[in-house]
């Protein structure tokens, strides 16, 4: 229960201050803001706040018996770590318990921060869920690496590397919240070191008592398990089975991610409190749990004229994120609420509060509250918006102990931001001066006269045609200012061929900016359409140009002091807490909980921060990465795209310094120091794990050596299966595995080498075979040379012609250029006549002088592969662009995808390694956004066969090429692809047209849709497809760049 203690200098005025705080609790839980509404419904529910909330957002009316029933008093009553009632801020209403809903139903909701619209329906049919979740996860496949199979080396955790935690279906909430536990090294040490004396297990009769033991053993089990293991990442199945349990019994509510984590706390501490109970029975002040995670604070107001104070415990602290910035502005919006009035007690104010803490946690957690309850569409949204927060925040500002400090400053920030907006008011006049309804800049008006004044009078103009354009220029002012006062001067419109088209012009000029100067028109033509005065003398225009330009100065000078005083003043505010005396209470950044997604789905993640390494590391499931500041502000902050943080869990410094003090400099010697400190118990189930996972590496290495392999090598990988045979001469292989590339690139370029030998033949009647083959040597080098040269066209590619301008293009070494062309010559499918046979000997015997130590043939293999994989792009992307012309969506994916995945590692070596990436990423995405349509169709259509395969559609090609597209540095287009992909399948949750059925499969799949873990089904490659020769593949690369530029489909044989 929420601590409240009246403090002696209370008021009288107690009662109203609760019905006010209650209203404020209504307003953070449900988003509604009318205040009557609120205080109606808190009537008809006699005070009780749960049962207000779920008056207010029950769809439909409930029976009196029911509503009895919701109104029992639920677990969380009963423990001191986050039991303030503003805790329940973030969670949204959710479909009510009944007795017999399966624990599939009742436990699918935590994984989305929100339950879904469509559990009602479910609901109704527990064993048909029950069945349908058990058959959809034994068809899953998980941990596969995309592109070929699993290795047992993927299972193995690397040296020191912290472990992940298997997804075992929508359980990424349970990974993020017990990995930002687990590397709180206190709470590591206090869970693995729990124990009760035996007569306490055995006087505890209690259910819950029971269950909270039994769930600490287990994430003892699992902590161990987090520290020894040799796995790379652990199964949480034990505990998380008994989070089944409990969501399943009636008694317990349905809770979103956050009413989870307050649940899990209140469980190790209940669970604590067994072994506090021994020595102090009912002191939580001892319980390790609340000396962690608790914290105290006073709230002293004064309502309807009366003061009143008390102090109230909190465990995860609730921030509202609409309408601020950062986080610090947000704490602020939190401990000041209304007006508080110095002069105690003034009927002139009628509600105000002040929040201070009195006492900080070590650990201190921020709940921010990014779902708020839509009204008008009865149900949950996410809040998008952007919140900043800093790596270390200073607390001092929100302490009880410098309120008078804090007091002083927030009257010195009111003072200057009412001057600010005096000053913003004064500038507002000059920068909108005027009287009727179109204003403009006073600075321009006193320009615009001068101008006009300097103005020449028209000669050959009738006072009827200058009257009109007089009109006509009047008319048109507004709008020119309208469009001057835009960004970029014009307002551009976006067509939506401009994307194709942009990647085949050769040299885009940048749009021209729009600048109008306010200066007279230099054409003859112009000045005479401009208005002037009838009648001007000399000394007139020079008095008035004289005051106009002294007025102008005076007025610039003016509303640059003006912009100059509001900078001053903002500095000043923003540095207001800068002062040294209130930064003595540092607390440090610790965990990031992100969510992605909708209210009603989405997918967790955590960053947190590793001492030992000094950087952050990415927590996702099975897979832990080493990550950045930046990267965590991309996906936590907001405001971009559907991710970002809705927890905070800072430490204190203290804590902080003494974790860096204890640590060695090596998280494996801590590590495994506390491995050793563990009970006899633990470490046997850590031994005994580590021996199954080499019983089932020695299993897999059996299966795998019984498999046939299912697809024909291609010559780069039957070069790399040879240069990793062991064998006596290992530099004769590897030799053998370059000239295999090396021969398949001559052979493919022999019709060009026959041509240039061809070209020799009075060298070679003249002056022998070797001045031949110099002489073919050079021309056909000259050739390439200029090849490589040319500007590209979108229809021509000159590397697909030959392997050489690939090397020249990209500065290939010298050497490696020489000996690739005379292999061309050395080629033995050139023996047509007897010259071809001559040239191609000598050549060869001049490649067996090339020794090691003028080519280094490792470099050389490397370019030959390089090629190599740049010719199996370019098929894959012209075979990709030719199917989807043809409406062959699901096969043109594949190939368009192996494209791209085998292009970016092209590109890592220079631009000109690969192809247009932008070109595979448009067809990409052109092609993913067909099949998604198709398969939502075919989903929509409610026929079973039709159904399946659009999750068949779904499973096999979009959600795997969706996450491949989130491994990379995603582009803004790819993102807004995704996310128009997932809002059609979300869009279909809670349709009335759609059977309960249907509704459970689309709950199944987006959770999958929406994750993007690493642990997506395998991309099969496409079947391999080699071209005849650089001319056929030359000839289909201009006939599809053709089409792509408006001629009609191709097909090319």
């Amino acid at each position: 229960m929420t601590a409240e203690l009246q403090a002696p200098g209370g008021g009288g005025g107690g009662g109203g201050a609760d019905c006010q705080m209650l209203l404020n609790q209504l307003k953070e839980i449900t988003g509604i803001q009318d205040s009557a509404f609120l205080h109606a419904a808190l009537k008809a529910a006699n005070g009780d706040l749960m049962e207000a909330v779920t008056f207010l957002t029950e769809e439909h009316a409930r029976e009196p018996a029911q509503d009895t029933a919701a109104a029992e008093p639920s677990a969380w009553e009963g423990s001191a770590v986050g039991k303030q009632l503003p805790q329940s801020v973030t969670a949204a209403p959710t479909p009510n318990n009944e007795d017999d809903l399966h624990a599939v139903d009742a436990f699918r909701p935590l994984e989305s921060p929100k339950a879904q619209a469509a559990e009602r329906d479910a609901a109704e049919r527990p064993q048909e869920a029950h069945s349908a979740e058990n058959k959809n996860r034994s068809k899953r496949k998980r941990c596969e690496v995309w592109g070929g199979n699993p290795k047992q080396n993927d299972w193995r955790r690397v040296g020191d590397w912290p472990v992940g935690m298997k997804n075992i279906g929508n359980t990424c909430w349970f990974s993020a919240v017990i990995q930002s536990l687990f590397q709180l090294p206190e709470f590591r040490r206090l869970v693995l070191g729990y124990s009760l004396p035996q007569n306490v297990l055995e006087s505890c009769r209690s259910r819950t008592g029971k269950r909270n033991i039994a769930f600490m053993q287990e994430l003892q089990c699992l902590f161990a398990l987090m520290l020894g293991t040799h796995r790379k990442f652990v199964d949480p199945s034990a505990a998380l089975e008994l989070l089944r349990d409990a969501f399943r019994s009636a008694e317990e509510q349905q809770q979103d991610v956050s009413e989870f984590t307050h649940k899990l706390l209140d469980w190790l501490e209940d669970a604590f409190q067994l072994a506090v109970n021994v020595k102090s029975p009912g002191d939580k002040s001892e319980n390790p749990m609340v000396q962690l995670f608790y914290g105290t604070f006073l709230t002293e107001g004064v309502h309807e004229g009366n003061t009143f104070s008390k102090i109230e415990a909190f465990g995860q602290y609730p921030l509202q994120v609409n309408g601020y910035r950062n986080l610090n502005e947000c704490l602020e919006g939190a401990m000041v609420e209304g007006e508080m009035d110095e002069a105690t007690a003034s009927q002139s104010v009628k509600y105000g509060q002040e929040r201070w803490f009195t006492k900080l946690p070590p650990v201190l957690t921020f709940e921010l509250s990014r779902f708020e309850f839509n009204q008008s569409l009865g149900q949950p949204e996410k809040i998008h918006t952007k919140l900043e927060f800093p790596q270390t925040i200073y607390m001092d500002r929100y302490l009880y102990c410098s309120k008078e400090l804090i007091q002083m400053k927030r009257e010195e920030i009111k003072r200057l931001k009412e001057k600010m907006v005096m000053l913003q008011q004064k500038l507002e006049s000059y920068m909108k001066y005027g009287s009727g309804a179109a204003r403009f800049p006073l600075p321009d008006m006193l320009q615009y006269v001068l101008e006009f004044i300097a103005t020449k009078p028209a000669v050959a103009v009738s006072s009827a045609q200058g009257s009109q354009t007089t009109l006509l220029q009047s008319q048109a002012e507004p709008r020119v200012l309208d469009v001057l006062s835009q960004p970029n001067g014009i307002l551009e419109e976006k067509d939506t061929r401009t994307e194709d088209a942009a990647f085949f012009l050769a040299n885009p000029s940048p749009p021209e900016k729009s600048s109008m100067p306010l200066q007279p028109p230099g054409s003859p033509a112009a000045m005479s359409e401009r208005p002037a005065p009838h009648v001007v003398s000399e000394e007139e225009l020079n008095l008035v140009r004289t005051c106009l330009q002294r007025w102008r100065k005076e007025i610039d000078q003016d509303v640059q002091d003006l912009k100059e005083s509001i900078t001053r003043i903002n500095l000043s505010i923003e540095q207001m807490y800068c002062d040294p005396l209130l930064q003595q209470v540092p607390y440090r950044l610790h965990a990031v909980l992100v969510h992605e997604g909708q209210a009603n789905a989405g997918h967790y993640w955590a960053y947190i921060y590793d001492q030992p390494r000094k950087s952050w590391l990415k927590y996702n499931d099975i897979s832990v990465t080493e990550s950045s500041w930046e990267e965590l502000e991309r996906d936590s902050f907001g405001g971009l795209k559907n991710a970002s943080a809705y927890c905070l869990m800072y430490i204190s410094d203290k804590v902080s310094r003494f974790v860096a003090d204890k640590d060695d400099g090596s998280e494996a010697g801590q590590f495994q120091k506390e491995v050793e400190a563990l009970p006899p118990e633990l470490r046997h189930y850590i031994q005994e794990d580590n021996w199954r996972l080499e019983q089932e590496a020695e299993e897999w290495e059996e299966e795998q050596s019984c498999k046939i392999p299912q697809m024909e090598p291609s010559p780069a990988s039957e070069s790399q299966d040879l240069s990793s045979e062991s064998g006596p001469d290992q530099s004769s292989v590897c030799e053998q595995s370059v000239r295999s590339l090396s021969s398949e690139h001559a052979m493919i370029a022999k019709e060009q080498t026959a041509k240039a030998i061809a070209n020799t033949a009075d060298a070679y009647e003249k002056n022998g075979v070797e001045a031949a083959l110099c002489e073919a040597f050079h021309e056909e080098y000259s050739r390439l040379y200029l090849l490589a040269k040319e500007t590209p066209t979108p229809q021509n590619d000159a590397r697909l012609q030959h392997v050489l301008i690939y090397f020249l293009q990209n500065n290939a070494p010298q050497q490696v250029v020489e000996r690739t062309l005379l292999e061309q010559f050395a080629d033995k499918n050139l023996s047509y006549d007897e010259r071809s046979i001559s040239i191609m000997k000598v050549a060869r015997a001049k490649l067996r002088e090339i020794g090691p130590d003028d080519v280094d043939m490792e470099e050389y293999k490397r370019w030959h592969e390089d090629y190599s994989l740049f010719r199996k792009v370019s098929v894959y992307l012209l075979t990709g662009l030719e199917l989807y012309q043809n409406r062959k969506y699901q096969e043109s994916l594949t190939y368009l995808v192996y494209a791209y995945q085998s292009n970016t590692k092209l590109l890592l070596k220079g631009t000109n390694r690969g192809v247009n990436e932008s070109l595979i990423a448009l067809y990409r995405r052109k092609c993913l956004l067909k099949l998604n349509e198709v398969a939502a169709s075919l989903f929509v259509s409610c026929e079973e066969a039709r159904v399946a395969e659009g999750i068949s559609i779904l499973n096999e090609l979009i959600i795997p090429c969706m996450h491949l597209m989130n491994n990379f540095e995603i582009s803004k287009e790819d993102l807004d692809a995704i996310e128009v992909m997932r809002n059609r399948w979300c869009s279909y949750l809670g349709r009335e047209d759609m059977d309960a059925k249907l509704q459970m499969k689309l709950g199944e799949l987006l959770p999958r849709l929406l994750d993007c873990s690493t642990e997506v089904i395998v991309l099969k490659e496409p079947p391999k497809i080699r071209p005849n020769s650089p001319y056929d593949l030359c000839s289909r690369f201009a006939a599809v760049m053709e089409s792509i530029h408006g001629a009609s489909t191709v097909t090319v044989k």
